[in-house]
């Protein structure tokens, strides 16, 4: 049984015993901080991909066959990759995790608890249930307790989204991550560990998310899709070259089949497009973290710049959680009354957001004069006063301080409070305070209006997202009136379109609103939940800001959910993305970033995904015709660096503002159409060359031939993506083509042996060949380029119908209609 209380209701607290008994019982609040990510974890994840797992795979089977000498290193070309990825990532996360971990904001690290009637700073894990904590102006309360003496002004913002301070008396519940804001109290702890409130609400938010990254999601279907392939696909290739097809058989030894089944599969993993995409985004964190914007998901940025409706809180956001003056009616010279507001809060210690606002109005002021007697703000009188040269002067809310004049009051203050104003009265007098009740005789001064101060880059940004066709809510726990006040200010449309939740009882007219309206007052945590849940099922892709515990389960449910760094830890751990100046302006940067990474990487996925499906079908077509496979893996290092790597890379870095439009994995599949079908028009007419005309070129001079036809198609393709032409990419058509003709004509035996490049001399016979190939090829990419661009969309909506399953259903349905 604790004893907490002596006869004479002095504290004494806990005993050193009953603290010892509840800790054996478990009753204790234990760490409770927020862990991020360990290093071990994001080693894992980055390194155990699947792709990195299959080409460690590959590796090993061609160290077996082929060995590791000059003549065969070239085929570990894309082992480069699979580093350099892996490194990528890891290192992003560790950025991450390093600066999550600098940002932990443990504003209590230690409290003062009443034990054996002496007050001790403890840890904050060492709190036991039924502790008493000694709050004062500044502390956080660590845990849900009750007030068992004493008053205080309590901010529960972080829980509830209520900004104003709420006055405790004994027996008033409080709850762990609020503030004590004035005043002094005991609480008896009530909860510890996992059931306190704000606990309870951030455990809610531990939960698996699936990736919302529309080209993560479509590269990881690219590499699924290839997984089902490749394996079955590759032994029955190993198998009908090594044992099916003589020929080929004859002319190869095993480990010259194993060599090129490799180069086939390695052909057809679209490995440099993961490594690109990483990199892409990795740079747009690091150019994020310029404008103090932490990106804990490489991926954010592009889901923020296809975000279509952006839920926002007021505080924080909007305003910067200060109050400023807006006007004031005064029947004295405006000098006069601005000097007794000077004098008055020279003499006031209060420091609330009302008094801050009223300091800074009067900042280049000095005192005149000095009060003889004051009486501090308290929540219970909403009035605080001082007397000065023999005056007593009174500042608070007007029906506090001219009480029983209801009808005089709602005069002064009408209209005022609908458009959002704080309306405080000065009166004075010329009699003495009693104590700490109001001086008789007191005549009215003034009025001053006090509202939230809006930033300063609010209205641009509102404006930003409203050209970009992004809908704006703001979602609050304040009076809706006060909210659309707020936002008229701010420059937010649709205003007045507003609905206080407090009256809505059931999870279905939650819904049902979440569409309608753009303002919600009076919103519980629970409720944000659902109203993201309902937009993100009406086909939304929703963006959340927030800063509070109260708003941890919907920045979860987001697609893209933002935090300030000056809110709860536990807000900042389940966000995307974290403003360290907390300041809303970076929003716009973060979209710009995204549009550049999305539509670059647009431009150059298509450029590997080229060599994914004309390498599938190659390895298709070679199950059929008994000829050498053409590629070896050292082959395809430098096919594809000067056709893809290096284009890709710089393409992708390119500034680019274009609003993104439609599906990136639709889109992308079907711009490489002309590339695909024009290679494969190259691969084929060598087929049927050296097995019916040139049918005693060696298996070097075959597959020269086969290198040559893709390499020209592949700078067919090349054209297409930098185009329209500017300067980088002329430069950078140039330098891809002279890369490839250095590297062939210059004699650097290590290179050639590197890169497979065959070091005999081209027959005329092989030139013609040549020559006609490619003189079919260029009139065929031109054709099929000019029907993709006229045809691209509609093929890009049908694809899109049968890639995505719901949509495919509604396809098939309309079909049936």
């Amino acid at each position: 049984m604790e004893n907490t209380e002596n006869s004479a209701n002095e504290i004494i607290g806990l005993s050193a015993a009953e603290v010892q008994a509840r800790v054996q019982a478990g009753q204790v609040n234990g760490d409770l901080s927020i862990k991020t990510k360990s290093v071990g974890r994001i080693l894992f994840s980055n390194i155990f991909t699947y792709f990195n797992i299959v080409f460690v795979i590959i590796a090993i089977i061609l160290a077996i066959f082929t060995g590791f000498d000059r003549d065969g290193m070239g085929n570990y070309g894309f082992m480069i990759l699979v580093v350099f990825n892996s490194l990528v990532g890891i290192v992003q996360e560790l950025n991450a995790k390093r600066t999550m971990d600098k940002l932990s904001l443990i504003s209590a690290p230690k409290v003062t608890v009443v034990r054996d009637g002496a007050e001790t700073a403890i840890k904050l894990e060492e709190i036991v249930l039924d502790d008493v904590m000694v709050l004062s102006a500044g502390c956080q309360i660590c845990a849900d307790a009750v007030v068992v003496s004493g008053e205080m002004d309590v901010n529960e913002s972080l829980i509830t989204g209520e900004p104003d301070a709420i006055l405790k008396h004994p027996g008033d519940e409080i709850m762990s991550g609020s503030f004590v804001v004035s005043g002094k109290a005991n609480a008896k702890v009530a909860h510890v560990g996992m059931d306190n409130f704000a606990m309870k609400i951030s455990a809610g938010a531990k939960y698996f998310k699936k990736p919302t990254s529309e080209i993560k999601i479509s590269l990881g279907k690219i590499i699924r899709i290839m997984s089902y392939v490749i394996v079955p696909l590759g032994v029955a290739l190993f198998c009908v070259k090594y044992f099916v097809q003589p020929g080929a058989l004859n002319a190869f030894k095993l480990n010259s089949t194993v060599e090129t089944t490799m180069g086939s599969l390695v052909g057809m993993i679209p490995s440099g497009l993961v490594a690109l995409s990483s990199t892409v985004f990795c740079l747009s964190v690091i150019r994020l973290a310029k404008h103090k914007t932490l990106a804990q998901d490489m991926y954010c940025v592009e889901t923020l710049a296809r975000v279509d409706v952006l839920c926002l809180d007021k505080t924080g956001t909007i305003t910067e959680g200060a109050m400023e003056i807006q006007e004031i009616k005064t029947a004295l010279p405006d000098d006069e009354f601005r000097q007794i507001l000077k004098n008055m809060m020279t003499a006031l210690v209060d420091d609330n957001a009302t008094a801050c606002a009223i300091r800074d109005y009067v900042a280049d002021l000095t005192a005149t004069a000095e009060a003889d007697a004051i009486v501090p703000f308290s929540s219970a009188r909403k009035w605080s006063g001082a007397h000065i040269g023999g005056k007593s002067y009174v500042m608070g809310a007007p029906e506090f301080v001219f009480r029983g004049q209801g009808e005089q009051v709602a005069a002064m203050t009408s209209g005022m409070a609908e458009k959002g104003l704080r309306v405080l009265a000065v009166a004075s007098s010329d009699a003495p305070f009693n104590g700490q009740e109001l001086p008789e005789g007191l005549v009215p001064a003034g009025m001053i209006f006090i509202a939230d101060k809006i930033r300063k880059e609010a209205p641009d940004t509102l404006r930003f997202f409203k050209e970009q066709g992004v809908t704006v809510k703001i979602i609050s726990g304040d009076n809706p009136v006060t909210v659309r006040a707020v936002a008229q200010r701010a420059g937010l449309e649709d205003c007045d379109n507003i609905i206080d939740m407090s009256t809505l009882e059931t999870e279905q007219e939650i819904m049902d609103a979440a569409d309608k309206y753009t303002i919600f007052g009076r919103v519980l945590p629970d409720q944000k939940l659902i109203l993201v849940k309902a937009l993100k099922a009406a086909g939304h892709t929703v963006a959340m800001t927030g800063d509070g515990v109260n708003d941890v389960l919907a920045l979860k449910e987001s697609d893209c959910s933002v935090a300030m760094a000056s809110g709860s830890d536990a807000a900042k751990n389940v966000s995307s993305l974290v403003l360290l100046d907390s300041n809303f302006a970076s929003m716009p940067k973060v979209v710009a970033e995204g549009r550049r990474s999305i539509n670059n990487l647009e431009r150059s996925a298509s450029l590997f995904l080229v060599k994914t499906a004309y390498n599938l079908l190659i390895a298709i077509l070679f199950l059929i015709v008994p000829a050498v496979l053409p590629f070896a893996p050292k082959h395809l290092t430098l096919l594809g660096g000067v056709t893809i790597g290096i284009p890709s890379t710089i393409l992708a870095l390119e500034p680019n503002k274009e609003r993104v439009s439609g599906r990136f994995l639709p889109k992308v599949l079907m711009t490489t159409v002309p590339g695909v079908l024009t290679v494969m028009l190259g691969i084929i007419s060598i087929v049927i060359t050296t097995q019916c005309i040139l049918t005693d070129l060696t298996v070097d001079q075959q597959q020269c031939l086969y290198f040559l036809a893709t390499v020209f198609a592949g700078y067919l393709y090349v054209f297409k993506t930098c185009w329209p032409f500017n300067a980088l990419h002329v430069v950078l058509f140039v330098f891809v083509i002279g890369l490839l003709v250095l590297c062939w004509l210059i004699p650097w035996p290590f290179i050639q042996t590197f890169f497979g490049l065959y070091r005999g001399g081209i027959t005329w016979p092989m030139w013609q060949t040549l020559m006609i190939v490619w003189a079919i090829m260029i009139p065929l990419f031109f054709a099929l380029w000019f029907v993709d661009k006229k045809y691209n969309k509609k093929w890009q909506n049908r694809l899109g119908d049968f890639l995505d399953k719901k949509r495919f259903r509604d396809f098939r349905n309309r079909a049936k209609a």
